[in-house]
């Protein structure tokens, strides 16, 4: 059997998707380097399965805790009682491992990912899995949304192999930490799965998913028999990754005129013109797809700057379809974060903080330009969910729901036909079906995601009611449903608060306020920017990453500053308070002083004092979240002319150019520096008083 071409090409039975732009190496790097010796190993026999163990009373159980028992993170906090003999990142894990010349077992996750939360159940908690782990290797937890330096240089790891990204992320590093193997999700044990129809296989096709078990005893075989290899095959993929994260052919250089207009370009080549959206293709028609914020602000802005058609058009389709989809919360209000299939039907029902905050700030703006009702509508069922079930007492944003209630996905959201008729009788049930299709067939396993299949106005005219009378209606049905729905049991609630996501959150509460001309959108985003600037800024003026359990922890990174920074901005556009204007000056002073890259500009992504790690990585490249280097670039353009400093506009204008190359040549991977790039050349040579 060939086991590291199945481990390579194997998929989970869900798709979770990362982007990056640099993938250097293929998977052919490693079968030169180290096949030789996972595959001369005998295949391992999977071990017998245990039975889970007892657990007392819900999410406690009787066994005794690991060392991520004195953690803070919400994520780590559910694996404190595994077998698994798990410890934090941290020296005290790392020297183990270099001691005894022990292989690290990393695993990254996050609290509201779905597959963490069944690799955890299936692989984590099982004993047999748990002894070949704690005898084997040493084993360590990452929370991903704490530790995104971490993330990001493993994720980088595993696609230099040649691998498709996603969580949870598995690694096996060497004592040294530098990265050997890796994948996604493992079963316990190799496993049979089905997978959906495709273009070329029609029908329901089987797939082997690689089990933990074989995986951990093959590669700690080779390890046994030819240790140096698999350290000569780490130190060349540590050796891309150093490349791949640092950028080194960076060239300060001029972005060139046309790039917003080929940024335009390429991303109508990724464009579903029929649904709205990036990155579908019909030869994956499995690929999920994201909102891509970053990609609409470019939309946005483009539109705003050359009244262009064609940017206006991708925008209003993305928007309107997100909207009508299932991606969106219409009884609760939200976004989920992202769709498993091209029309935006079904989601992964975690719903995310950073994408909510980021949506408001669009939905807000294309209101603005086109006074679509529906825009506004989708603004103020997104801050009311974010104030009802995402803000803290104190005024903070917590991080996330989970997708998962009970270890069943979705069930909190989704609806069978009884339980419709049985909250709204069978009349209203009738009406709330022509607008919602729930009498059709099931979209989501015998339930019904709920998504707009036909405009009120069209079943108001079918119906012979007046469209006024019919949303009325149809919202006091909305209503009655989230009365029964909130009486469900809840998903969980991953309640730490994060420096960088609240930024979002509060540029978007601000700018929702400015727009909608509601002031106590404009007091949410100050009660929340007090709260992050009183209990996650140090004496000395710099910020934390995190706030869990009462405790602020973890030096903060490039988007905690960038993202909070444009935050305050958008308070002091929102309020003209000198305050939050100044607060933001202060903030950029200790960015630049601890992030600033002296020898090419722009930011690196961790502090100048942060722990030494594989790489330190400075991306311009947006994700699900904007690049904090772009928004950096933004934000010090808007604060060179508010505080009269021309020194920010010189430092805007070197973060750009160095990192020149990707504009010029793949500004679709970086919109968001496009749009502080049209900023910085709209920007008057002479900055101007406030």
């Amino acid at each position: 059997m060939d086991v590291f071409k199945t481990i390579v090409s194997q998929r989970p039975p869900r798709p979770r998707s990362t982007r990056f732009v640099h993938c250097i190496a293929t998977c052919a790097l490693f079968l030169s380097a180290i096949a030789p010796a996972l595959l001369a190993a005998e295949e391992p026999q999977p071990a017998a399965a245990q039975p889970t163990p007892a657990v007392t009373g819900k999410g406690k159980t009787s066994r005794p805790s690991n060392r991520l028992a004195k953690e803070t993170s919400p994520y780590l906090l559910l694996h404190a009682h595994n077998p698994v003999n798990w410890y934090p990142w941290g020296e005290e894990a790392l020297a183990k491992a270099r001691v005894e010349k022990k292989l690290i077992f990393l695993s990254i996750g996050y609290s509201s990912c779905y597959w963490c939360h069944v690799m955890e159940r299936e692989s984590f908690m099982d004993e047999a899995v748990a002894a070949e782990l704690n005898r084997d290797f040493v084993c360590i937890k990452v929370d991903r949304e704490e530790r995104p330096d971490i993330d990001h240089i493993y994720m980088t790891a595993l696609q230099t192999m040649g691998r498709s990204g996603g969580w949870p992320l598995t690694m096996i590093l060497t004592p040294d930490a530098l990265p050997i193997v890796g994948g996604t999700y493992f079963p316990p044990r190799d496993k049979e799965v089905e997978l959906g129809p495709s273009k070329d296989s029609p029908g329901k096709a089987k797939q082997t998913i690689t089990g933990l078990v074989p995986f951990v005893q093959l590669v700690q075989q080779a390890w046994v028999k030819n240790p140096q290899e698999l350290r000569d095959y780490a130190g060349q993929v540590a050796t891309a990754v150093r490349r791949s994260l640092r950028q080194p052919n960076l060239a300060i250089a001029p972005v060139g005129a046309g790039v917003p207009a080929q940024t335009l370009e390429q991303l109508a080549e990724q464009f579903d013109p029929k649904f709205g959206g990036f990155s579908y293709s019909e030869a994956t028609p499995r690929r999920p797809k994201f909102p891509e914020p970053s990609n609409l602000q470019f939309l946005l802005d483009h539109s705003q700057r050359t009244d262009s058609d064609q940017a206006r058009q991708m925008l209003d389709v993305t928007l309107d379809h997100i909207a009508r989809g299932g991606i969106r919360d219409h009884l609760g209000g939200g976004f989920h974060r992202y769709s498993t299939d091209r029309y935006w039907r079904v989601p992964h029902f975690e719903k995310m903080l950073y994408d909510n905050g980021q949506l408001v700030s669009i939905y807000a703006i294309a209101f603005q330009r086109s006074d679509n009702s529906e825009y506004r509508r989708a603004v103020e069922e997104m801050l009311a969910f974010v104030g009802r079930e995402l803000t803290a007492p104190d005024g903070g944003f917590y991080s996330s729901l989970d997708a998962e209630t009970d270890g069943d996905e979705g069930r909190f959201y989704v609806w069978s036909r009884d339980q419709i008729i049985s909250a709204l009788g069978e009349k209203d049930a009738r009406l709330f079906a022509l607008v919602y299709g729930t009498n059709g067939e099931p979209n989501f396993e015998e339930r019904y995601v709920i998504e707009i299949v036909r405009p009120i106005a069209d079943v108001a005219q079918a119906e012979g009611l007046s469209t006024e009378q019919l949303a009325r209606s149809i919202d006091e049905m909305r209503g009655r449903l989230l009365a029964v729905r909130n009486g469900r049991d809840r998903p969980r609630t991953d309640t730490k608060i994060l420096t960088a996501w609240n930024g979002l959150m509060i540029t978007g509460f601000a700018q929702a306020g400015q727009i909608l001309k509601n002031d106590d959108y404009i007091r949410s985003a100050a009660r929340a920017a007090d709260f992050v600037l009183a209990n996650l800024r140090s004496n000395d003026g710099r910020l934390h990453r995190s706030f869990a359990q009462g405790q602020a922890h973890l030096n903060a990174y490039l988007d905690d500053y960038a993202f909070l920074i444009e935050g305050l901005i958008a308070l002091h556009c929102a309020t003209n308070d000198r305050h939050w204007l100044d607060a933001a000056e202060q903030l950029t002073n200790v960015q630049i002083e601890r992030f600033w890259d002296a020898e090419q500009g722009g930011f690196f992504y961790t502090s100048d004092d942060h722990e030494d790690l594989l790489a330190r990585s400075k991306d311009p490249v947006d994700s699900a979240i904007p690049s904090g280097n772009a928004v950096a670039a933004g934000n010090l353009v808007y604060l060179a002319r508010a505080c009269g400093k021309p020194e920010y506009l010189a430092r805007a204008q070197k973060t750009i150019a160095c990192f020149a190359t990707i504009v010029n040549e793949s500004p679709a991977a970086v919109p968001r520096m496009v749009v502080s790039w049209s900023a910085l050349s709209d920007a008057n040579d002479k900055p101007r008083q406030p």
